[in-house]
């Protein structure tokens, strides 16, 4: 609103110093626009708040074909194949086509082509969406809903997820309850929503038993199992080393492993490992991994169905889910020694 009156194309051409055509040609997603002018309209509509027309309502619109767009930070890797199983089959119950598209850092050419699909709605999947592109998608009236949200989404954008918190704190309690007193954990990065929770978990359910999990024996890393192999060993080569380690996702354990291997130190005999997300090549580590597990098929159809539901009946309210995690106990834990 401007003014107590709705934001029109003229605002927002205003304000980013274009023309309406030029606006318009942006929200539809044509490519003959610069990068820097497309930038100023996304961030004129953001901070605008501009909607469209018709509001959340033109997602009612029947001229657009049933069609909707899975949108991936990428598609290597088991969780994605399982994040797009779960998408297409309900897509398939639903009797929707669907489209997938990857986004690539620190790029808007997924959000061009999006919008140039002319599809009826989206779903993110661990893609890491300014708010001036989730704007620009409000304001061409393209629901989405955010598939494990890497930062806390606005208010007004839908999501799923797991229980993350819940997580950690079950792999702390899993420790504790070993006998356990000298926890560590390696987490993704700071600013990734879930893995915070779940380091936030981990460490609430460690002090309610009173067990300091120190801010020195929480390392942050990029995810990836070498990374995490290296923060693993300097964790383990403190004068008192974890005698439990917590990963927040299975590919980092898996660094762990490695870590405790290259210090000649044996797992779960001199150090107990817990992974998150309870992926097949968990139980192809040897000993298999004790790990929290996340519905990530559960979640893709949620994502979908609810995106279906908000196409169908746009709510004043964005909604969220969070589908629960639990604890897959097998050969990577063990009473420390002594």
């Amino acid at each position: 609103m401007k003014n107590g009156r709705r934001t029109t194309l003229a605002d927002v051409a205003a304000a980013a110093g274009a023309t309406v055509p030029t606006v318009s040609k942006v929200l539809s997603g044509r490519s003959d626009v610069s990068d820097a002018t497309r930038a100023k309209v996304m961030r004129a509509v953001a901070d605008l708040g501009y909607e469209g027309r018709s509001g959340r309502g033109a997602a009612r619109r029947t001229a657009r074909p049933a069609m909707v767009d899975l949108v991936m930070s990428g598609v290597e890797g088991t969780w994605a194949n399982r994040a797009l199983s779960g998408v297409e089959r309900a897509a398939t119950a639903a009797g929707v086509a669907l489209v997938v598209s990857v986004a690539h850092r620190d790029d808007d050419a997924w959000l061009t082509r999006l919008l140039d699909r002319n599809l009826r709605g989206a779903v993110l999947a661990l893609v890491d969406a300014t708010p001036e592109q989730l704007a620009t998608l409000n304001a061409a009236s393209v629901p989405v809903v955010l598939l494990d949200p890497v930062t806390r989404p606005p208010g007004t954008v839908a999501s799923v997820g797991a229980t993350n918190w819940a997580g950690g704190r079950a792999a702390a309690e899993h420790f504790i309850g070993l006998g356990h007193e000298r926890l560590a954990a390696v987490g993704g990065q700071r600013r990734h929503l879930y893995s915070q929770a779940r380091i936030d978990g981990f460490r609430s359910a460690a002090a309610e038993a009173g067990v300091a999990v120190r801010e020195e024996a929480v390392a942050h890393t990029d995810w990836r199992r070498a990374s995490a192999a290296a923060h693993a060993a300097a964790l383990l080569r403190r004068e008192e080393p974890p005698t439990a380690v917590f990963a927040c996702s299975d590919t980092m354990a898996a660094g762990v492993y490695d870590a405790a291997e290259s210090l000649g130190l044996r797992v779960p005999e001199d150090v107990s490992v817990v992974g998150f997300d309870d992926l097949p090549e968990g139980q192809w580590l040897r000993p298999s991994l004790t790990t929290v597990r996340q519905p990530i098929v559960e979640m893709g159809e949620a994502a979908l169905r609810m995106l279906l539901r908000i196409m169908a009946d746009p709510p004043e309210t964005a909604p969220g889910e969070e589908l629960a995690t639990s604890l897959i106990v097998r050969e990577s834990t063990a009473p420390p020694k002594g």
